[in-house]
């Protein structure tokens, strides 16, 4: 397989490095403003990543083949609007892509972000995005992919974006078979300290409104915002701000730090560095691995030309 470089913007814990690296890539660079995910992220990579994306002059970066981010969505700036399309991203992290993009002119990139991106402002803030990563010459492609479909018992939607200098023939990757994909079982540890555990008036309280009592365990439940108690083979969404018991296994106990990471297809060497609170977070605000492994492969096969 041919080494390629890329550069780990939004860096967290390195999620979509882990992907890129299973696949032949060095990281040549790697950008994240979270002091605790810089913790988590020197442990398991050796170097502690460059902090703030909006001090670092594009010029600065060494040389590469792809970009890579999970770039924070935040509302586009309304000053675009009156001064038209080279100011429409000032003020967004994309814009930091954007520039260093133009600066760089990599072979490809891959962005990853929430599925409500799409949606956002009735599709225009997609709309701009893609339309600005056009206009840097680049071919675009974009896709939801869900994290259940490649293995791993999480419904994570998220968009990715895709993008090649080269008009090369790309193609997102299909869910692997049913009988590949890991199930709730397959991730939980055993004997469990009972730190994780929930008081007895939070277990109750979650069976008494559980809809299917007699659901097999094991199960993920949920608590969603009617207060109702929705079971599952699976995991919802591992979110970064949610509450303490936000999802709870068989409505008895918090996934452990371990659990959560194997959530997101985390490999089992993985050292836990932050406490629970900061890990729990930093797994929410990360990305499926294999989602971005199987996007990998493809993308490099799409770059045959790859030095």
């Amino acid at each position: 397989m041919k080494k390629f470089t890329f550069i780990d913007l939004f860096a967290g814990i390195g999620g979509i490095r882990l992907g890129f690296e299973s696949v032949g890539g060095r990281c040549v660079f790697s950008s994240e403003f979270d002091a605790d995910a810089c913790k988590t992220y020197q442990a398991n990579f050796g170097e502690y990543p460059s902090g703030d994306i909006t001090k670092i002059n594009a010029k600065n970066i060494p040389d590469f083949d792809i970009l890579l981010g999970g770039f924070p969505c935040q509302a586009f700036s309304i000053i675009g609007k009156k001064e038209g399309f080279n100011n429409e991203t000032c003020g967004t992290l994309f814009f930091e892509i954007e520039r260093i993009l133009k600066e760089k002119k990599p072979k490809a990139f891959m962005l990853e972000n929430v599925k409500n991106l799409t949606a956002h402002d009735n599709g225009n803030t997609f709309k701009i995005i893609i339309k600005h990563l056009e206009a840097l010459g680049y071919n675009v492609h974009s896709k939801v992919l869900n994290a259940l479909d490649f293995g791993v018992p999480q419904k994570r939607e998220r968009i990715i974006i895709v993008g090649f200098l080269d008009n090369v023939k790309f193609e997102f990757p299909t869910p692997i078979c049913v009988s590949k994909r890991k199930k709730i079982g397959d991730i939980l540890e055993k004997n469990v300290d009972k730190k994780y555990y929930v008081k007895d008036e939070i277990k109750n309280s979650r069976l008494q409104r559980l809809k299917n009592k007699n659901y097999p365990k094991p199960y993920i439940s949920h608590e969603n915002m009617a207060g109702s108690i929705t079971p599952h083979p699976y995991s919802s969404a591992l979110r970064a701000g949610a509450s303490a018991n936000y999802i709870l296994i068989n409505d008895e106990r918090r996934p452990t730090e371990r659990e959560m990471l194997r959530l997101q297809g985390f490999p089992e060497n993985f050292k836990i560095v932050v406490p629970y609170g900061k890990i729990k977070k930093q797994c929410g605000n990360s990305v499926a691995v294999p989602v971005i492994r199987a996007v990998a492969a493809n993308m490099l096969n799409a770059i045959k030309g790859l030095k």
